[in-house]
């Protein structure tokens, strides 16, 4: 009895640690709301659309331990592509010392990134952030703002690398994900 009774005060001990040690890894920008409207601001200025094309302002913390670096993909699964969606936005090799992307960080340049910061070419055909821009009509598309917290400080990525590679050797170093949702139609 003694015996069990050490096995489950030990076990309650270590969920409690866990439970109370570990931050949960969250993702949030001062200028989206989760499930909120995407205004105008960072929408993409072409194809029939008119806005800024300015990249959101981007949170986290939480971070899993043993994270080595973070990548951002945004992506819209609604996009009539066949099937394969949108790519928005892919930057990875974000050092993880970062907890933040400022506003308007996501020029093709990529200069107002973390040190360090690689952008992907997007569905745009270029690096760099590029905003919502649905078809007329089709309603709110859903856009996807996922951080990975990754297990390698840099992604073997070779230049000119898709998204859909980028997002593939994401997945497959995660250690973990923060997400939301912003919603944007016309």
């Amino acid at each position: 009895m003694k015996m069990l009774w050490s096995v489950t005060l030990s076990l309650a001990l270590a969920g409690a640690a866990q439970a109370g040690g570990s931050a949960k890894f969250r993702l949030t920008s001062a200028d989206i709301s989760p499930n909120g409207t995407i205004a105008n601001k960072f929408v993409f200025s072409g194809f029939g659309c008119k806005g800024d094309n300015v990249s959101p302002a981007l949170a986290w913390s939480g971070a899993p331990a043993g994270t080595q670096s973070f990548a951002l993909l945004v992506h819209d699964p609604d996009a009539p592509t066949g099937g394969a969606g949108w790519w928005h936005w892919v930057v990875y090799d974000i050092p993880a010392t970062a907890s933040s992307i400022a506003q308007g960080a996501g020029t093709a340049s990529g200069a107002g990134l973390p040190t360090g910061a690689v952008q992907g070419v997007t569905d745009f055909g270029s690096a760099g952030w590029g905003g919502p821009c649905p078809p007329e009509g089709g309603g709110k598309h859903h856009y996807h703002f996922t951080l990975h917290a990754l297990k390698v400080a840099k992604l073997d990525i070779p230049a000119g690398a898709t998204a859909a590679l980028i997002g593939y050797m994401v997945n497959a170093n995660s250690l973990g994900k923060a997400e939301f949702t912003g919603l944007y139609g016309r």
